[in-house]
């Protein structure tokens, strides 16, 4: 399996979320909210409008989760302050969440996501980081922020079509890969540092000019893959 059907994979399973015993108002915020995710909004009413308003998250094998709407509101203000995983409240309906397709990321959005992750490794302070730049000349605009990165106690490991001459570093280790499926990828996946609990990655394919389509996940199983992939499929290191 390659990165690209992982992705298409992730795609393929389009989750529900249903708003319950809520006005219309409130659905349409939430698909508004959703709107470049591949998740489906739909609202029900319960018959006799208890236990008050709530949401449920399911897919073809039927309910994944369920909480009530304000500790969903509190959970998405929460993460919007980007904090950490100890620090959020129980936010159960946006875990699930995570691994869902996003659709047409600029650069922007892709590197602001691709921001968290390095922050995290920067904070475990150890552990490896692997990136994927698309060419070499995207990874020169990263440098500073990589040899940062690599001076620490992180493994970090760049992959990266050459377009151009191999930036001067001494930090980090360059995986330099004549390969579609690196040229077409934007990755950042961080191993945790020994902590399964701060495994992470962001995965994505250009499918049009700078627009981007994949998707970000906590799932252990998912973040070791990317990994195993990563590892098994370009050895070549930059001397």
């Amino acid at each position: 399996m390659s990165l690209t059907e992982l992705i298409a994979g992730v795609e393929h399973h389009e989750k529900t979320l249903t708003v319950f015993n809520a006005d219309e108002s409130t659905a349409a915020e939430l698909r508004e909210q959703f709107a470049d995710r591949n998740v489906r909004v739909v609202t029900e009413r319960t018959e006799s409008g208890r236990p008050g308003e709530f949401l449920t998250l399911s897919d073809d094998d039927g309910v994944i989760t369920a909480t009530d709407l304000d500790a969903f509101y509190d959970a998405l203000e929460t993460r919007n302050r980007h904090l950490t995983a100890d620090e959020r409240p129980y936010r159960s309906i946006l875990d699930h969440l995570d691994e869902t397709m996003f659709t047409s990321w600029s650069i922007e959005r892709m590197v602001a996501a691709s921001r968290e992750i390095e922050d995290r490794a920067w904070r475990v302070g150890e552990g490896a980081l692997y990136a994927g730049f698309q060419t070499l000349s995207t990874l020169k605009g990263e440098l500073d922020l990589y040899e940062r990165l690599g001076e620490s106690a992180v493994d970090v490991h760049a992959y990266a079509v050459p377009d151009v001459d191999p930036p001067e570093r001494s930090a980090f280790t360059l995986h330099l890969e004549r390969s579609d499926e690196i040229a077409a990828s934007w990755f950042v996946v961080f191993d945790g540092g020994g902590d399964p609990d701060q495994k992470c990655a962001l995965l994505a394919e250009e499918r049009e000019p700078r627009e981007f389509y994949g998707f970000w996940t906590y799932d252990e199983d998912t973040v070791d893959w990317i990994i195993d992939h990563l590892e098994s499929s370009y050895g070549f290191v930059e001397q």
